[in-house]
């Protein structure tokens, strides 16, 4: 497996370039498998495929404070992220894997050996609900997963020194949450995992064993991405890609 760690100026192109790699690997046919680290600089809301922005985002906050809000290509409900919350995604092949096709075994197979890396670094890390890593009970990693013919995007947040509290301020309550999250408020349900971003991020290098860096991207078509489908994005008009 190859390993991409970019971050690109603006959040429309840190979005676009996962679509873009996931795009990447269905065209090429192979068994092309990416693993990708970021961390945008900057607060950031984004929602998932089909999530209702009136119901998951506080937008009144987030037009004051000039916070983006971008929905991304695959499922799952609305994230904070910025500084302190590294971003991975996993460009998988469901041809040298062909289980990951199912959903329900994707969760399991991805979560669970990021379980076993940053387990190693932080003791408790445990899989719970459908697509969260927690330390006990407290969240600190949510994802999202995208299938396509050959290829899947595996996504997710890594919260390491976050300002948790604008989780509080930016989100209302998910629609849907896990039994395990027994109504607790954004603040009392997640955490930051005690470990540092360097840490993190050669856990995650040695578990996916991607050890050969990326020395080229698709840079036209995230470029594309970005200007056709996520750049006119905001919190009066989150388009879905």
């Amino acid at each position: 497996m190859q390993h991409l760690d970019l971050t690109l100026p603006t959040p429309a192109e840190n979005l676009a370039l996962d679509e873009a790699l996931l795009d990447e690997a269905e065209r090429h046919g192979d068994a092309v498998e990416t693993l990708r680290l970021w961390e945008s600089r900057r607060t950031i809301v984004v929602m998932g495929r089909s999530s209702r922005i009136e119901d998951e985002v506080h937008q009144g906050f987030c037009r004051a404070q000039g916070i983006p809000v971008l929905r991304r290509a695959s499922g799952g409900a609305a994230i904070v992220a910025g500084p302190g919350c590294l971003m991975y995604g996993l460009v998988l092949s469901c041809r040298s894997n062909p289980a990951l096709r199912a959903v329900d075994y994707a969760h399991r197979f991805v979560l669970g050996r990021l379980a076993r890396a940053l387990g190693a670094l932080v003791p408790g890390v445990v899989c719970r609900g459908i697509s969260d890593l927690a330390v006990g009970d407290r969240k600190f990693s949510g994802n999202s997963i995208r299938v396509k013919r050959d290829h899947l995007l595996y996504h997710g947040t890594l919260l390491y020194d976050f300002r948790l509290e604008r989780i509080e301020q930016c989100l209302a309550m998910p629609p849907r949450h896990p039994d395990y999250r027994d109504g607790r408020g954004h603040v009392a349900f997640v955490t930051n995992l005690p470990a540092s971003a360097g840490a993190i991020r050669e856990a995650l290098l040695a578990e996916w064993e991607a050890r050969r860096p990326r020395t080229d991207w698709p840079r036209e078509a995230t470029a594309l991405l970005a200007r056709t489908k996520y750049s006119g994005q905001s919190t009066d008009d989150v388009q879905r890609p």
